[in-house]
């Protein structure tokens, strides 16, 4: 099954329940889910590129690249800036950054340390921040801090269902990981 592609999903940020406890779970436990991930991968296929799109090291090197995007865009909320900083839409950043030429181990470590700072910094918001917003610039649509981290979990997910996509793929179309 093919999931939406990230720039095709909408969201509904219309909820006024503070659910930001739960997020800031889901937030830091990711680094864990992708590592449990990689129990069962083995390291030969994590650089094969299907259909023109990124590899699963590409993949996870993403998730840290955009780290200090999310970060920012944090402190443009926290500082009552309008509008949230953009973004290169193109991704350019994680399509330069040689990613598969890092061990998996070091790749996972880059992004477990930075999320933490993420998280550690989200333990400290007061619940007054978490309902703060500025406007989304692709979206086009005001986004709460608590918005933005719930955008930010999702995206987590789609790039965790990607690369089990792309394992589900490569097994059957190379064999049971030959």
């Amino acid at each position: 099954m093919n999931q939406e592609k990230w720039f095709d999903r909408t969201f509904d940020f219309s909820s006024a329940q503070n659910i930001f406890p739960s997020i800031i779970e889901r937030l830091a436990g990711t680094p864990a889910r992708l590592e449990e991930k990689f129990l069962f991968i083995p390291e030969n296929i994590t650089t094969i590129r299907v259909n023109d799109t990124w590899t699963i090291k590409e993949n996870v090197g993403h998730l840290t690249d955009l780290e200090p995007l999310w970060q920012g865009r944090l402190q443009d909320i926290l500082n009552g800036e309008k509008e949230l900083r953009p973004t290169d839409l193109q991704n350019r950043k994680t399509t330069e950054a040689a990613h598969n030429a890092v061990p998996i181990t070091t790749l996972l470590n880059n992004f477990r340390q930075i999320r933490k700072q993420t998280v550690k910094r989200l333990q400290t918001l007061t619940e007054e921040q978490i309902f703060l917003s500025a406007l989304h610039p692709r979206l086009k649509t005001p986004m709460r801090t608590m918005d933005l981290f719930l955008f930010v979990a999702e995206h987590d997910d789609h790039h965790l269902a990607r690369i089990t996509e792309l394992v589900k793929w490569i097994k059957e179309h190379n064999g049971e990981f030959s």
